[in-house]
């Protein structure tokens, strides 16, 4: 098991874009894969629980990520952290 914090780099947060994406990337994997906000956690591969975290700017996630391919995954998650979303 992986945990690894992150922080919302975009002043949109995570809206529908960025939850999309981020869901996206996440069943590219088969690990399990939550996201924590506050000691709310929800499986990173819901679209609905992902939006209903309301992450804003600036927001820290913690990422638990936990199985096989669990490098691979907070790799790719992390990055989308990192370029913001790939927005501006």
């Amino acid at each position: 098991m992986i945990e690894k914090k992150v922080v919302i780099k975009n002043r949109a947060g995570i809206h529908a874009r960025p939850a999309a994406l981020l869901v996206q990337t996440a069943t590219q994997f088969s690990s399990k894969i939550l996201i924590e906000k506050e000691n709310e956690k929800i499986n990173g591969k819901s679209i609905m629980g992902v939006i209903s975290l309301g992450a804003t700017y600036q927001s820290e996630l913690n990422l638990i990520v936990e199985g096989d391919d669990e490098v691979e995954a907070v790799e790719a998650l992390v990055n989308l952290f990192e370029t913001r979303f790939e927005e501006c």
